[in-house]
């Protein structure tokens, strides 16, 4: 019985590494997609993800920009960097010149893509800094009632608890418990066993 037991929670460890794996595997290779827009300022970012799931792409994208404005000027090629903000976003290594311009991405590795859209190229001007903090006025209202604010700190923390927790720790948390069960399963079992063989 003890060789019975093992075998079944081996196997059912082996399908519970490979249910939990295979998502991942799959996500990987075949047709990208490249998602193309200003960045609202002097450059372009570029999201490359898998046609076929939206998975972010994870391995490294070759890709360059060529850009034609509206009164005719050329831009590019020039190659996509790996920006800071995402494994799977990209930018490009110039800043495009001030101007409104028809911007085409290429992609050649990991696959053959291509995205041409619409961009407005400029240099934004930095806000004037205001000082942040409550007028006398304000401060006194809150100081007499500051129900409100906590209120409102409640509601974002309540916000943010919702998402916590992500797909792969649900389904280690059901895992477990189908694991917990067929423990229980087999200890019953056992014990009925030997109580009939006890008969």
């Amino acid at each position: 019985m003890k060789k019975a037991a093992a075998y079944v929670l081996t196997v059912l460890l082996a399908g519970l590494a490979l249910v939990l794996g295979a998502p991942a595997a799959s996500a990987h290779g075949g047709p990208i997609k490249l998602e193309v827009a200003g960045d609202g300022a002097d450059n372009v970012n570029v999201l490359v993800t898998y046609k076929k799931d939206g998975h972010p792409v994870t391995e490294i994208v070759q890709a360059s920009l060529t850009a034609i404005s509206a009164d005719g000027r050329s831009f590019g090629p020039v190659p996509l960097r790996s920006a800071s903000e995402g494994q799977n976003l990209y930018r490009s290594a110039e800043p495009l010149p001030n101007g409104e311009w028809r911007v085409t991405v290429t992609a050649t590795e990991p696959s053959k893509a291509k995205a041409t859209v619409k961009v407005k190229s400029g240099v934004v001007a930095a806000a004037p800094a205001i000082a942040a903090g409550p007028s006398p006025d304000q401060a006194t209202a809150l100081a007499q009632n500051p129900a409100p604010a906590r209120e409102a700190a409640a509601v974002t923390t309540v916000a943010d608890d919702e998402g916590g927790m992500g797909t792969p720790l649900k389904i280690g948390i059901i895992a477990l418990a189908a694991l917990v069960a067929l423990t229980a399963w087999i200890g019953f079992s056992r014990r009925h066993n030997r109580m009939g063989a006890r008969r």
